[in-house]
């Protein structure tokens, strides 16, 4: 294929790649951080119990099962990290009033899904001496039970006696929100291979008796037992709301928590900069950009006017990237953007100064942009490679606002080389091709 008609090809490519970027720009908004928009912050800490001792395992599997949970949430990217030995920071950008409350009952919640055999108490328990009702009741618990009919409607309250446990949550594989028969919300379970060959010889052992579902030891339904249930999969309804339901099936593919959690802070947080503050921080960035436009034009004049097309490009594409990898935009992730921009700047003046070496040199135009391009990729490898490698460092080891300067700063250096190395050169080999063909 002729090299003119190559680059037309991949110019056409970057064009397009550069209006789909402009779409996304002017479709989706951007999510800005806990200190540019405000949001809520929580702190929580983790508790001992007397079979488990906090400590970083523990800490580390807490805030993953919170992780899923306010994942699963679909509000914002939310930022958890640990606090010392015990305590977990959650900062929600953007977060209203009720989606504070709903991530509390989420993040809050142990989530202990139980299976337990049970038994309906015949009569009334309180004629029985106490000797004869605590042989009744045996090594069973006494629980009270609200019953509701298919539509959500509470028909009784009963007494069930509550036996072993047969199932857990960790016996789940699946867990789904479904409808029922009368379009009530109701949350489907299949279980694994060895959960479901527990689930049959639980439901065998249970026929004409309930089975009693408990999550974190509320009751929540006990369906009769009409006779053995293979298969693996099961039904819970009861009087939930489509939301509570919604939540359940967070929380149980989630898995529950290893150790309780305390809430020890729960704060509705402002931005750090206020409106008017978050205005002029913008105004201020398009200013300098116009002023490193009018250098470049001012210095290098036609190939300055290439450079800031470039960087039209650059500057959507970055903004593209952020928007579609999901990025939260925070103060520090802004000071990423405008130190990647200089870098791409710089990786420009340093192509156009060796551009004037070879021109000076005697080559002609479209011959002293290649070798400047060729002599200058060294030059522009080395500094930005040194870069991504301190900025992999940095979202590796670094937690919070020092990872999000670590995601712009990386994203923004990455497409600085392609912007200054492809970019920029395909613009110029182009428009000096068809201006040396007339």
């Amino acid at each position: 294929m002729n090299k003119t008609l190559q680059n037309k090809l991949i110019m056409t490519a970057i064009f397009v790649l550069f209006l789909a970027a402009a779409l996304v720009v002017w479709k989706i908004p951007i999510r800005y951080g806990l200190d540019l928009q405000g949001g809520t912050r929580l702190v929580i800490e983790a508790q001992d119990t007397d079979t488990v001792k906090v400590n970083q395992d523990v800490l580390t599997g807490v805030i993953n099962v919170i992780d899923s949970r306010i994942n699963g949430f679909g509000i914002t990217e939310p930022t958890i990290q640990a606090k010392g030995s015990r305590q977990i920071v959650i900062e929600i950008p953007g977060a209203s009033a009720s989606e504070n409350a709903r991530a509390i009952a989420l993040i809050g919640e142990t989530a202990l899904l139980e299976f337990k055999e049970a038994e309906r108490v015949p009569g009334d328990l309180s004629l029985l001496s106490e000797k004869e009702r605590t042989d009744f009741i045996g090594d069973g618990e006494l629980a009270e039970y609200e019953q509701y009919d298919q539509r959500g409607n509470l028909v009784r309250t009963e007494q069930i006696i509550l036996r072993k446990t047969v199932l857990t949550g960790n016996d789940l594989k699946f867990v789904v929100p479904s409808t029922g028969e009368y379009n009530q919300p109701v949350v489907s379970l299949e279980f694994t291979p060895e959960g479901a060959r527990k689930f049959y010889a639980a439901t065998l052992r249970s026929v004409g008796k309930p089975l009693a579902i408990l999550l974190d030891g509320r009751i929540i339904s006990a369906p009769n037992v009409n006779e053995p249930i293979a298969g693996g999969r099961a039904q819970i309804s009861g009087s939930f709301t489509v939301q509570e339901m919604q939540d359940m099936v967070i929380k149980l593919r989630a898995g529950s928590l290893p150790v309780p959690i305390e809430l020890v802070e729960n704060k509705m947080v402002g931005p750090s900069l206020g409106a008017d503050a978050v205005a002029r921080s913008i105004t201020a960035a398009w200013v300098a950009l116009l002023l490193v436009a009018l250098g470049m034009l001012i210095l290098y004049r036609f190939n300055g006017l290439i450079a800031c097309a470039a960087l039209v490009i650059y500057a959507t594409l970055v903004y593209a990237a952020l928007v579609l990898l999901n990025a939260t935009l925070t103060l520090p992730g802004i000071a990423g953007l405008i130190l990647s921009v200089g870098m791409a700047v710089d990786a420009n003046i340093i192509i156009y100064e060796r551009l004037k070496e070879e021109l000076r040199g005697g080559l002609a135009q479209s011959a002293a942009i290649s070798k400047a391009f060729d002599k200058s990729l060294s030059a522009i490898l080395d500094g930005n490679i040194t870069t991504i490698i301190g900025t992999l460092f940095l979202f590796i080891l670094g937690t919070g606002p020092i990872k999000g300067f670590a995601v712009t700063l990386l994203i923004g250096v990455i497409l600085s080389m392609f912007s200054a190395l492809v970019v920029t050169r395909l613009l110029m080999q182009n428009i000096y091709a068809a201006k040396e063909s007339k």
